[in-house]
């Protein structure tokens, strides 16, 4: 077994420490001397759910107005990491290296005059590009430093509401039940976005102290358990920490489409390749094992929303949903 790294080990001790709390602390009291601006009163989810990550408010950094370099100029990253892809009609490509991803989770971006947040959980493997807007209005995001279902819940800057960043849901304060815009976006190796845009912009290195190229969390994408997670493992005796693709609420299998290399069902059409890292595996990102990359498109070929997020998270945010195991 695979030692547990020191960052799993802190969360894993909040967790314990959650769970042998009262079960007063099933309220927002304890959150409120943090968040003062929140509206507790307005939410659509059960606060004993919500479990501190470890870092406090901002402890994770989110990156606003991030800074872009041609490809060309991009020396830092290895073919095989994975970066998340965004295309904006008539502007250059944009890819956000995973590496600056796994140590900020939010992006706040604008493209094309669109603002996106561009969002990845590392504990669910939940990587989302998002329409910023709310009511047509602009908001940012940061890093709340609190988990749902192992997964990151977000706030917006504006009215400090807390949002659920695997479906881009409002869950507590003003805009409680508001939903944000996914948008076409995917996980690939930085050898396939270069190759297909070498006039592409890539995000460039943030400016802080941080150990990009690591894996903080090494192993766990072949743990037993999801960490900080309690709710039910997935069906059909799926893996928790298997990888699925979610279009909506409907889950393929990596497993299924890795051996098809192409599945075309249900108005979906979706394709598989090797050559991309995975970040969750190894100490160093690059030298992960190889998860290949997914496309997920309509029958005319144009990109769809989607998510590949790990089997538990699917299952937890979509208990009705429906798993497309083929015959």
């Amino acid at each position: 077994m695979k030692p547990i790294p020191a960052r799993l080990a802190a969360i894993a001790l909040a967790l314990a420490f959650m769970l042998a709390a009262p079960a007063a602390l099933a309220t927002p009291d304890r959150w409120a001397g943090a968040w003062p601006q929140t509206d507790f009163t307005r939410t659509t989810i059960d606060f004993a759910e919500v479990f501190s990550g470890g870092p406090p408010r901002d402890g994770i950094p989110a990156i606003w107005a991030p800074a872009h370099i041609p490809v060309a100029q991009e020396t830092r990253l290895d073919a095989r990491e994975p970066v998340l892809t965004y295309e904006h009609e008539g502007e250059a490509p944009r890819a956000y290296p995973v590496r600056y991803l796994m140590w900020h989770e939010i992006v706040n971006d604008v493209v094309g005059g669109l603002p996106i947040a561009v969002t990845y959980c590392p504990l669910c493997n939940s990587a989302m590009v998002f329409d910023a807007r709310v009511n047509g209005q602009r908001h940012t995001f940061g890093v709340s430093g609190l988990l749902r279902h192992s997964d990151m819940l977000m706030y917006d800057r504006e009215t400090e509401s807390w949002w659920q960043q695997a479906v881009g849901e409002g869950v507590v304060g003003d805009h409680a039940g508001a939903r944000l815009t996914p948008l076409p976006a995917w996980m690939e190796s930085w050898d396939e976005f270069r190759t297909r845009n070498p006039d592409g912009l890539v995000m460039d290195q943030p400016d802080w102290r941080r150990a990009y190229g690591r894996n903080p969390y090494v192993g766990y994408d072949s743990a037993a358990r999801p960490f900080l997670y309690q709710g039910e493992n997935p069906p059909h005796g799926i893996n928790p920490l298997a990888r699925v693709v979610r279009v909506e609420d409907r889950a393929w299998t990596f497993a299924r489409l890795r051996e098809a290399g192409e599945i075309s069902e249900a108005g979906v059409v979706l394709s598989w390749v090797p050559g991309q890292a995975s970040a969750l595996d190894s100490g160093v990102i690059a030298e992960g094992r190889d998860v290949g990359t997914v496309r997920v498109r309509d029958e005319a070929g144009r990109d769809l929303p989607h998510d590949i997020p790990f089997a538990f998270a699917f299952h937890a945010f979509y208990p009705d949903g429906t798993w497309m195991l083929g015959d």
